[in-house]
């Protein structure tokens, strides 16, 4: 929606939690290193990894002794639109505050998630949400009902920094500053339904200028749609694409079918509803992780 006085950019996006995840590993230590070592050699294991600089946030803002070790088993793809940085930060706040013994308020949290990216706050609640402002203002919104979705990493990437470059500043706003999303959505939004629908219009405005950057990533959205989904969209400022698919039959047809393209990573997976996320956190052993929202209304 335009470029703000701070550099950064006015959005407006829905956001939501699905199957696919990293796994991370917490271990307590006395000698009050933070460490954190990956499965993926093109991760970064310093202060340049999101996962690091949560644990140090924390430390730091609580004044904490001891130290952790953390082992992450990557499976997102990094660099590819899905979050997967940001949502392991936010784990690791969650579960650094319950290791480490720290009294820490949803308020806390939620700034140090801000500090740290724009992303990392939704994570903390999950499930589906409005996102304004950098990405950091969340709306819970409703969920719906589980959708069986194929996401594409293709051999193309385009950085975020890169993504927002190729905008003119034309393109972002206009004079009366109308917003990005469609009537449809926004229609949807202010009743509380279902914010984004197989059936309706799927707007990623970056779509517009990726697909000229990067044709492979054009050609992965119409590999998915030929593959049956319902509908496929850009995943954040890209490279990966999704599709939406009636039930797991469809889901799966596509995979064999798609599987056909060298080099691409492909992940069938199915939306997280706020209730599933929080207890697929908790039954790694962070209890009461509904106290952690952010404090909206989540109907959780």
């Amino acid at each position: 929606m335009g470029k703000r006085p701070d550099g950064f950019h006015e959005i407006r996006t829905i956001l939501q939690t699905i199957s696919l995840h990293d796994d991370l590993h917490f271990e307590v230590s006395e000698d009050g290193l933070i460490t954190l070592s990956c499965n993926d050699s093109n991760i970064p294991i310093d202060s340049e990894n999101l996962v690091v600089r949560a644990a140090s946030a924390v430390k730091d803002r609580y004044s904490v002794d001891r130290g952790v070790h953390i082992r992450l088993e990557k499976r997102i793809p990094s660099q590819a639109g899905l979050g997967g940085a940001s949502s392991n930060a936010a784990v690791s706040l969650l579960a650094l505050a319950h290791i480490w013994n720290v009294e820490a308020t949803a308020p806390e949290l939620l700034e140090i998630a801000t500090n740290l990216g724009a992303d990392v706050p939704f994570f903390l609640g999950g499930g589906c949400a409005l996102a304004t402002g950098i990405g950091a203002g969340i709306s819970p919104l409703p969920d719906s009902e589980v959708q069986h979705l194929v996401v594409i990493t293709p051999n193309a990437g385009v950085s975020t920094a890169k993504a927002y470059a190729a905008f003119s500043s034309t393109a972002l706003t206009t004079m009366n500053a109308d917003p990005i999303l469609s009537s449809l959505h926004e229609e949807a939004i202010s009743r509380h339904s279902v914010p984004w629908s197989v059936h309706g219009d799927l707007i990623n405005d970056f779509e517009s200028v990726l697909f000229d950057i990067e044709p492979e990533i054009r050609r992965t959205k119409e590999t998915i749609l030929q593959a049956g989904a319902l509908g496929a969209l850009l995943a954040g400022s890209g490279s990966s694409v999704f599709g939406i698919f009636a039930n797991y039959e469809a889901q799966q047809r596509a995979v064999n079918e798609i599987k056909k393209e060298a080099g691409w990573r492909i992940f069938p997976c199915v939306t997280v509803s706020r209730n599933e996320y929080f207890r697929a956190i908790a039954s790694g052993g962070i209890p009461s992780i509904r106290s952690f929202n952010s404090g909206s209304d989540t109907g959780a």
